[in-house]
Order: structure tokens, then C-alpha cells, then sequence
């Protein structure tokens, strides 16, 4: 069966990054990304890889796994073809 999942990685990235008051060129600053990547994850034209996660969870002063806990808390969890997935 095929199923899809869609993660809205970019929502909670914003939504976080937006809470601890950082600008985009703040969180480049703090994680050692590019900002032009930052705001590509946050419209979701980019899905970032384990390093780059790493990367970002640091520059918002959490560990990976809080900061994918968070990735998870923001999406609506509905089955699809007869499995589970995610979507908005």
C-alpha cells in the first residue's frame, strides 16, 4: 500500500525560532547555517538532514530530540491506506 507523509518541518522551526525572539540571521548566526537555507527549511522547499538538525536544535538552545518532539507535537497524526501517518 502507498501512503505519504507531509511534515510541516518549516511551521514548528518558524514557530520556535519565533519564540526564543531570533531573527533568521540570528538563528544562521547561533546553528552555523546559511540564513538563505533557514528560510528555505521554514517554507519547506528544503527538508534538512540529521546534521542540519543537529545544527538548528543548538542554535535554539535544545537537543535534537526536544526540538523533534516539537516537529511531532505540530502535526495532526490521521491514518492514510490503512497505516498512520502525519499530515497538517
Amino acid at each position: 500500500m502507498d501512503y505519504h507523509w507531509n511534515i510541516d518541518f518549516g511551521m514548528t522551526l518558524r514557530r520556535l525560532r519565533k519564540e526564543r525572539n531570533l531573527s533568521q540571521e540570528e538563528l544562521a548566526e547561533r546553528s552555523g547555517l546559511d540564513r538563505s537555507y533557514i528560510s528555505l527549511i521554514e517554507r519547506n522547499l528544503k527538508l534538512p538532514g540529521f546534521i542540519s538538525i543537529l545544527a538548528l536544535a543548538s542554535g535554539l538552545g535544545m537537543r535534537a530530540s526536544e526540538f523533534m518532539i516539537e516537529i511531532e507535537k505540530d502535526q495532526e497524526f490521521i491514518p492514510i491506506n490503512g497505516y498512520c501517518g502525519f499530515t497538517k
